[in-house]
């Protein structure tokens, strides 16, 4: 603990204290990430899955795990310094960042994600708070705590992950048996958004969700009505998830050109295609790299 020293806290979460820190040997500005321990359990066991895999994850769009510090009492994950999360990024912008550096961000979340789901790791935890930003506009993956090492066959997960508002419908209705798809909605959530009741933009333009619920079903409803109510026909299989209920309404699929009218066409294509109903029709993130979206001036 001696090789480093604390400065500012920059945020508290329900197991860990994050503080900017230094290295004192070098004066390497850190975060400094402190879980204290529980005596009779020890470590938390997303804090071991985020150490252990971290090991393994190198890339430029992933947070470097620089050191791991043990006590009695604290563990410590020592990472590279960012200087803000997109969340934070876009309150600094009031919301409003250029097309260019929206098509930039989504490159490089892109890049971490195919990364990841090259390794075998599922990131499961995709938002704006966990995609963090340095001034020389990087964008890095970061809090791996409920990142999950997947194989073939599929394992059978636990479908409490992925913060409510960027959860799949198939996780949302109970699916066990997911797979890379599910962070592939979650980046789709993160590109779109909307602004009022009237005009709906870009998330990276806003900072305001696609779709905000409250609670499972509400936030089932808020899908339905914008992608429409999903049937056999449109997601083969649906009545077999465990949280399948016979809708009572039908909502009708909403144009996206007309709720996301500030996108331009090559966006909404790609937006479509990471909003599948059905998680095998979800594009994947190193085809999403190949789309006409990063690669023609619009």
């Amino acid at each position: 603990m001696e090789r480093y020293i604390r400065l500012e806290k920059l945020g508290e979460g329900t197991y860990a204290m994050v503080h900017k820190g230094s290295n004192r040997m070098t004066g390497e500005i850190v975060a400094l990430k402190e879980i204290t321990l529980d005596p009779e359990e020890g470590a938390p066991s997303t804090a071991i899955r985020e150490i252990s895999l971290m090991k393994e994850l190198r890339h430029p769009n992933i947070v470097v795990l620089h050191d791991v510090v043990h006590t009695d009492t604290v563990l410590m994950l020592v990472f590279e310094y960012m200087d803000f999360d997109l969340k934070k990024f876009m309150d600094m912008r009031q919301g409003r960042l250029e097309k260019g550096l929206i098509k930039s961000f989504m490159l490089q979340l892109l890049k971490g994600v195919g990364y990841c789901h090259e390794n075998h790791v599922l990131h499961r935890d995709l938002k704006p708070q966990n995609l963090l930003i340095n001034r020389k506009g990087e964008l890095k993956l970061a809090d791996f705590g409920l990142a999950r090492a997947f194989g073939i066959p599929v394992n059978t997960f636990s479908n409490e992950v992925v913060t409510l508002w960027y959860r799949a419908p198939d996780v949302l209705l109970g699916s066990r048996n997911y797979s890379t798809s599910i962070d592939i909605w979650s980046a789709g959530c993160i590109f779109a958004g909307k602004l009022f009741w009237r005009a709906r933009i870009l998330e990276m333009h806003t900072g305001r969700p696609l779709f905000p619920g409250k609670n499972n079903e509400d936030q089932l409803q808020r899908i339905f009505k914008v992608l429409g109510t999903p049937t056999e026909l449109t997601w083969p299989g649906i009545q077999e998830l465990p949280g399948y209920k016979s809708p009572t309404t039908f909502f009708p699929p909403q144009p996206l050109n007309l709720i996301l009218p500030i996108m331009d066409p090559y966006a909404l294509d790609l937006l479509n295609r990471m909003l599948q109903y059905s998680p095998h029709l979800r594009i994947s993130a190193n085809e999403a790299l190949l789309h006409p979206y990063f690669h023609v001036d619009k």
